[in-house]
């Protein structure tokens, strides 16, 4: 039953981390789209070319490069039975998301099973604490970004004990597999079937989802192949071609209906723009350490997870074959594509669950020897006080982040102060770039409004485009040609600094925000989640400025992002 508890860890923060920041931004915007137009308008039998054109984003935004459908077809096709639940469509996009994080969700613990495997049970609690603390896998498993739609396959693939241990949902599952294999005899006709699944998973994922996966794929692929524990007539070449077909099958398939070109494989389109074209470094170049000095330990979260745990692994006779296997593929994959100018934490996400197992294996075997020594005693309890620590850091991390939607913030208050008492013609609203960048999605549009996302810039430059609107959320109302009134002023992220009772406090953000009131104090939506606590952790935070700090404090600054304009009459 305790280990049942401290499972269910893993889904419930997913499901607070969606619900404090239930918003989306332009990464995410795809896939998000596509799902709402889906589940709004079917997917047409009849004049399919007039129909996406007329209903769906995508075309009239269909980016530099076309992405597949197929995840936005699933996720759509598991959330259609939930639907008449639901009151709004507010509602929905946080059901489509919950399901998205529930299945990354259960990825994870699926990988936690093979840590049992692979290194004891005691391991795999430490696995589900360390992973939980973190900030990064958490916030993101129900964010609808390709990544994570890979992310849950990758590690299905590591149940091999770790053999296999590093492949398990089509990211995570496939290394959930090869993480057990790597654990397991390697002739077994079980860890033969692993492996199997293991590869398939990762190609399948790769070819649908993102093509970085072969890499991934190919440095677990010759780590098996250098160690003889795969076979290639009868695993290698079986699992890759049927994760190949499969996958061409049926992104080719889906992708070509709805972007209305045949044949269409979005992947191979995106890897050529980026990679061969070179077009990725048009959003920055970083060093070539980028993701060993900066995206991993973020990523990790708890510095005493690579600086001790992880070395406590590979140093224990009994852990440190398994945790070889699983760690030399991985940095290999990580070296490889660091040789890519455009970096981006994202692109090695998939590396977080093998590595935290690994350091749960060093972990557990320090936890088991707490009582050997006052030195293993101190150990452990670092290694205790660095994961509540973590913990705090990625609570605090989650509402910073959930202030960076200022857009989606906008466009509600919007809905709220808008005058809706002419029905005789729709309400015109213009979005601009900020907040389409910031939270809004078609989920959160009224019905029977008109909203207009135009970017063409010579547009803006005309008087006429702007006649015909009646409120716009822009970021600089100067602009907006025209006359135009601000009704109100939207707040977002604007940093960390250090106050002072001298310092006059930041400008609070919205009320939608819930932030903060302008005073440091705890606002609505934070007192309407913690209740009596926002107000005790107030009185707590005022004994310490008084007492502890001098009248110092570490607070989250908040500026002026868009502003919600109404046409002057």
């Amino acid at each position: 039953m305790d280990r049942l508890r401290l499972s269910l860890v893993v889904p419930v923060l997913v499901l607070l981390h969606l619900y404090w920041a239930p918003y989306t931004k332009v990464e995410e915007s795809f896939n998000i789209q596509a799902t709402h137009d889906i589940l709004k308008h079917g997917i047409p039998t009849r004049h399919v070319e007039q129909t996406l054109a007329a209903n769906y984003d995508h075309v009239d935004f269909p980016g530099s490069v076309p992405r597949t459908f197929v995840g936005a077809v699933v996720l759509a096709g598991l959330s259609t039975p939930w639907l008449a639940w639901l009151s709004s469509t507010e509602q929905v996009q946080m059901l489509v998301r919950g399901i998205l994080g529930l299945f990354n969700a259960y990825a994870l613990l699926s990988f936690r099973r093979a840590v049992d495997t692979a290194f004891g049970r005691v391991a795999g609690d430490w696995y589900i604490l360390l992973q939980a603390s973190q900030f990064h896998v958490i916030y993101y498993a129900s964010r609808t970004l390709p990544n994570m739609f890979a992310f849950g396959l990758s590690k299905y693939s590591t149940p091999k004990a770790i053999d296999d241990s590093v492949l398990s949902i089509a990211g995570t599952l496939a290394l959930r597999n090869l993480l057990l294999v790597k654990a397991m005899a390697a002739k077994s006709r079980k860890s033969a079937r692993r492996r199997r699944l293991a590869l398939y998973l990762l190609t399948l994922a790769g070819v649908v989802f993102r093509s970085e996966l072969a890499i991934l794929l190919a440095a677990e692929t010759a780590y098996l192949l250098l160690q003889h524990r795969v076979s290639l007539r009868y695993e290698i070449i079986p699992a890759g071609l049927a994760g190949l077909a499969i996958g061409l099958l049926a992104t080719v398939s889906v992708d070509s209906f709805f972007w209305q070109r045949f044949p269409l494989w979005p992947e191979l389109a995106g890897f050529y723009y980026n990679t061969i074209q070179g077009h990725s470094s048009a959003w920055g170049v970083s060093p070539p350490s980028f993701y060993f000095t900066n995206a991993i330990p973020r990523l990790l979260l708890n510095p005493l997870s690579y600086l001790l745990c992880i070395p406590l692994a590979l140093l224990n006779h009994r852990t440190r074959q398994t945790s070889t296997a699983v760690l030399l593929p991985l940095l290999a994959f990580v070296a490889a594509y660091s040789a890519l100018p455009h970096k981006e934490w994202r692109f090695v996400l998939y590396v977080v669950p093998p590595l935290t197992a690994v350091a749960a294996a060093g972990a557990a075997w320090l936890w088991t020897r707490r009582a050997k020594s006052l030195l293993h005693r101190l150990a452990a309890l670092a290694l205790v006080a660095s994961v509540l620590a973590s913990a705090a850091a990625s609570l605090a991390l989650l509402h910073v982040s959930s202030l960076n939607y200022p857009g989606a913030h906008a466009l509600a208050r919007l809905h709220l102060l808008a005058d809706t008492s002419d029905n005789t013609s729709p309400i015109n609203v213009y979005l601009g770039n900020l907040a389409c960048q910031t939270g809004v999605t078609r989920f959160l549009q009224a019905d029977g409004w008109v909203y207009d996302k135009t970017d063409d810039k010579a547009q803006l430059l005309h008087p006429a485009f702007w006649e015909r609107f009646d409120y716009a959320l822009v970021e600089r109302p100067e602009k907006a040609i025209g006359k135009w009134e601000v009704l109100e002023t939207v707040y977002g992220y604007a940093g960390v600094g250090l106050t002072s009772k001298s310092t006059p406090p930041s400008e609070a953000a919205s009320a939608k925000h819930g932030d903060d009131d302008g005073k440091g104090r705890p606002g609505r939506a934070v007192k309407q989640l913690l209740g009596w606590g926002a107000e005790v952790w107030e009185m707590v935070k005022n004994v310490l400025m008084q007492r502890v700090t001098g009248g110092r404090w570490v607070e989250v600054r908040t500026e002026p992002k868009i502003r919600i304009l109404k046409r002057a009459m």
